[in-house]
């Protein structure tokens, strides 16, 4: 609630000596400080790990579920830049264990981030995720990466995922799209083995169905049901072309150019790569930058 600190200092300096207006002065100005300081908080730290409770659990598939964390105060942010990524760190066997996820949240999601997470029979943080039930707590850092999306970026972009690495892409999408400013032409391939494991299918599809044409989501699968409409097999050079935007592969300077961002297990990219090679796209760096035209996450 809004506070007239004008008003509560019109209505008591009246009884108070000078000695005790600036006394009265000064407690409001600390006063109108905290309050204003508290909104709009970004609470994640590059430096220090803070620690956040989980307060949901929403298991998507048979092997992934969204993790739901609570930030101190409801009107706090989590204070990530769209497209990059948090640390998460757990001890495990004695070891302080590290890795890197996007939330599916932004930043006017306020309260609270989300976390969607594949567990792995063999993976520590996964596993360790899978494990924690309502009220514990996780230590996390950032914000890392070397992403961060604007509306200016490139006139298009073209998207390759699979798996979990859907998460970074579901974030740039539903930020260009929420924002009326935005013209970048999206598409986006995504690779599964099954139906079942397609992630945030439902809010996917209903970007796609709201953007008036601006995003398009073509799903392939290796193992695809009966009377599958989408592509099968594994993502194809073909696929490539047929999703890139008009002109080809375009200009590889910054801001000119369309650019192709890629995220999943790394046999995959290492194919994509391939077939992006065959149609003329410069070859990624070991470590990408964001003004590469081709960006691996």
């Amino acid at each position: 609630m809004a506070v007239d600190f004008q008003a509560i200092l019109e209505k008591y300096s009246q009884y108070a000596q000078p000695a005790g207006t600036a006394v009265l002065i000064l407690i409001l100005a600390i006063s109108y400080f905290i309050n204003s300081s508290g909104k709009n908080r970004k609470v994640l730290d590059p430096v220090e790990w803070r620690s956040f409770k989980l307060v949901a659990k929403d298991h998507l598939s048979h092997n992934t579920a969204l993790y739901k964390f609570a930030l101190p105060r409801a009107t706090d942010s989590l204070g990530l830049p769209v497209g990059q990524h948090i640390s998460v760190a757990a001890e495990i066997d004695g070891k302080q264990v590290v890795r890197s996820y996007t939330p599916t949240t932004l930043d006017d999601d306020k309260g609270h981030f989300d976390l969607v997470v594949k567990t792995y029979e063999k993976g520590n943080i996964s596993r360790y995720l899978s494990l924690l039930t309502i009220g514990q707590e996780v230590k996390i850092k950032g914000p890392k990466g070397k992403f961060h999306y604007s509306p200016d970026i490139a006139p298009a972009l073209l998207m390759i995922s699979g798996g979990t690495g859907i998460t970074p892409m579901y974030q740039i999408i539903k930020s260009s799209l929420k924002n009326p400013a935005d013209k970048t032409k999206l598409a986006l391939i995504y690779a599964n083995v099954e139906e079942d494991d397609i992630l945030l299918r439902k809010e996917l599809e209903q970007l796609e169905a709201s953007s008036n044409g601006r995003f398009t989501l073509y799903h392939v699968l290796n193992k695809p049901p009966a009377n599958w409409s989408g592509g099968v097999g594994f993502v194809t050079k073909e696929m490539i072309e047929k999703h890139m935007p008009e002109g080809g592969v375009g200009s590889s300077n910054h801001g000119e150019g369309h650019k192709v961002l890629m995220c999943g297990p790394p046999p995959m990219l290492n194919a994509m790569k391939g077939h992006l090679k065959e149609l003329g796209y410069p070859a990624p760096r070991t470590v990408s930058k964001l003004e590469d035209q081709v960006f691996l996450f």
